[in-house]
Order: C-alpha cells, then sequence, then structure tokens
C-alpha cells in the first residue's frame, strides 16, 4: 500500500521548479523474504487503496535485492524488524545506514509507535486501519521528499 500511495502523492505534487516530484523518484516496494514473490497485492489491500481514490498500479511481490540496497538512496521500512534486516544486508554489503528510515518517523501524530501494524491475518478493519497509518507516513514522507528535491540531494 505504501507504494501505491506514495507514488500517487508524488505524482500530485508539484516542486517550485515547475516540475512534479514523481519525476524525480523511483519508488519500489519489496519484502525481506520471498514468501509471496510473484503474488498480486492482497485483495482486502487493493479495496482499501480504492475506496479512498488510490489504483492498484500492478504491484508483485518481490524480495529485496541485495546488489541493488546498494544503489538506493533512501530506503523506508515499516517495521523494525525489516529496518533491522535490511540494514544487516547493508552492512555486508557496505552500504551506510544514514539511508535507512522508518515511515512512521514522517507522521507527527505516530507518537512513540514506530511500526505500521501487518494486516495480513486481521480483517478488512485492519487494512483500514493499516492505511491510514501508511497514508499519514506517506504524506510527511512526500513532505520531506519535496525539501530533500528541492535542495538539490538525492
Amino acid at each position: 500500500m505504501a507504494a501505491v500511495v506514495l507514488r500517487q502523492l508524488a505524482a500530485g505534487t508539484v516542486l517550485a521548479d515547475g516540475t512534479v516530484l514523481a519525476d524525480h523518484l523511483d519508488v519500489t516496494s519489496a519484502g525481506t523474504s520471498g514468501w509471496h514473490d510473484g503474488d498480486r497485492m492482497d485483495p482486502r489491500a487493493t479495496d482499501v487503496l480504492a475506496a479512498h481514490g488510490y489504483a492498484d498500479d500492478g504491484h508483485v511481490a518481490a524480495k529485496v535485492d541485495d546488489s541493488r540496497l546498494a544503489r538506493l538512496d533512501l530506503v523506508v521500512s515499516l517495521a523494525r524488524q525489516h529496518d533491522q534486516t535490511l540494514r544487516g544486508i547493508a552492512r555486508r554489503h557496505g552500504v551506510g545506514e544514514e539511508r535507512f528510515v522508518l515511515l512512521r518517523s514522517f507522521d507527527p501524530s505516530a507518537g512513540g509507535s514506530v511500526d505500521v501494524p501487518d494486516p495480513y491475518y486481521g480483517d478488512d478493519e485492519d487494512f483500514v486501519r493499516c492505511f491510514r497509518i501508511v497514508e499519514a507516513g506517506c504524506r510527511g514522507l512526500a513532505a520531506a521528499l519535496v525539501e530533500r528535491v528541492g535542495a538539490g540531494r538525492p
């Protein structure tokens, strides 16, 4: 859900130079395991996104590519466990950890909560709650990216 939301928010964000934030980003999504490799988005996630005006852009699950991780400017995790796994992979490849962040760190209403709860084993309402958390984090992330891109940083 986060990649879909961020892509759409970025596509609708015009920068001071007249370009669109999405033109400066390559938003991808990957998991830390390959359990769902090749699977389409969970229909419950697709339904929640559609109900809030976001279209599934054809997302297909994939496991993070260790070699690609070294080339990313920013790695956004939805949970501490994933963040720790990705940082471990990065250390093995000599990649600095300054590019790793948690999505909820961009949501001022998150308080001390840092993990986006996984709705997979829950019901439809769990997907709605997850969406709200993801959207709030993505709105903050998009704002931070506007500042970053505007300052000429990758």
